[in-house]
């Protein structure tokens, strides 16, 4: 379906550096409307939005050594 493919490519989006990223959203036709990306549009106008803990690293993990 559309919707999925839209959510896949933030997806993927999400776990690539800038460049890359922005390539990801322009080829499946995403229009991202704040420079976090958590709010974008798709070509039809519906409303994506992404929390800001799903484009950030966790900070509150202990890390094993």
């Amino acid at each position: 379906s559309w919707t999925l493919e839209i959510w896949d490519a933030l997806k993927a989006a999400t776990k690539q550096d800038l460049t890359f990223a922005q390539a990801i959203v322009d080829s499946a036709g995403v229009i991202v409307q704040s420079a976090d990306l958590t709010i974008c549009y798709d070509e039809r106008g519906a409303k994506y939005e992404l929390p800001k803990y799903v484009l950030s690293e966790p900070t509150n993990l202990i890390r094993e050594s």
